[in-house]
């Protein structure tokens, strides 16, 4: 087991390891850069609701191609959750503002209904006659085994896009979380910039469902820049800590998972993330934050 461990982990067990361990490692360290301004937004909770809203899209997008007659498709799947998600935002949004609902209590509901509506939907096709949807369950907790060449470009592609934008509004988001009175009086449409936010953390979401499914990927959002918040109060040093602590589960946990076949990889680099925030607490219990 060690020996395959270590060559999974240098890169050495196969082709198909090494594009997970690379797929893993890059998603991980841009969940965990997205994720540090998601927490220091006091926003971790939307990103929950955008997770499990990607799940009806995915049926209804596999529904439309077999009424098509067209074969089932990774990037139309990939749409479908796209704008189901953005639906869910957006039904957040308009419930926050337009009731008198509290933004939890709006998230608690659409989070809810969406993902009811997912489950019903997944569940009325795999009644079907067709053998196409066979592997749709991999969206809730993810599908490493499968991935291609194609699927690591795409992450890599889309996280490099995600970071370049963080860079752009690093600033702005910054300014917004600490102190949202001097970023109106400074005239930044507060509002535009929750949503350009929320719609870099949708795309992180759609990023990881192919690695970790949507029911894990809010914990590999959060979980990394929960445990890099706890050793630093610079948002820099933050971003780039919380980072590191995702590539890191991502890479390992693929190791772990080539080493040993039946290890789900989605869990286990989830699991790895939340031990290095459980040992972070004591050792840095006395820390000024």
């Amino acid at each position: 087991m060690w020996e395959t461990f270590l060559a999974a982990l240098l890169l050495r067990a196969g082709p198909n390891a090494a594009l997970v361990a690379l797929g893993a490692a890059g998603l991980g360290f841009v969940a965990g850069v997205t994720g540090c301004f998601l927490l220091l937004r006091k926003r971790a909770l939307m990103s929950d609701a955008l997770a499990h809203a990607t799940l009806p899209g995915v049926g209804l997008a596999f529904l439309a191609l077999l009424a098509l007659g067209l074969p089932r498709s990774l990037p139309a799947l990939m749409l479908g959750a796209g704008l189901s998600a953005l639906a869910g935002l957006l039904a957040v949004h308009g419930l926050e503002r337009r009731t008198r609902l509290t933004q939890d209590a709006a998230i608690g509901a659409v989070l809810s209904s969406f993902y009811g509506a997912g489950v019903v939907i997944l569940t009325l096709i795999q009644g079907l006659r067709t053998g196409q949807q066979a592997g749709l369950e991999g969206f809730l907790l993810g599908s490493t085994a499968g991935m291609l060449r194609g699927d690591v470009l795409f992450i890599l592609a889309g996280g490099v896009l995600v970071l370049a934008a963080l860079l752009v509004l690093r600033r702005a988001l910054v300014l917004i979380a600490f102190d949202q009175g001097a970023a109106q009086v400074m005239g930044l449409r507060i509002a535009v910039y929750d949503l350009a936010l929320m719609g870099l953390g949708l795309m992180v979401v759609l990023l990881g469902l192919r690695v970790v499914g949507l029911v894990l990927i809010v914990a590999l959002l959060i979980t990394p820049a929960a445990a890099a918040r706890l050793w630093t109060h610079r948002v820099g040093v933050m971003a780039a800590l919380a980072g590191a602590i995702g590539a890191v589960a991502g890479w390992i946990g693929a190791a772990l998972s080539a080493s040993l076949p039946d290890l789900p990889t989605g869990p286990v680099i989830v699991l790895l993330a939340f031990a290095v925030l459980m040992v972070s607490i004591p050792l840095t219990a006395g820390r000024r934050t």
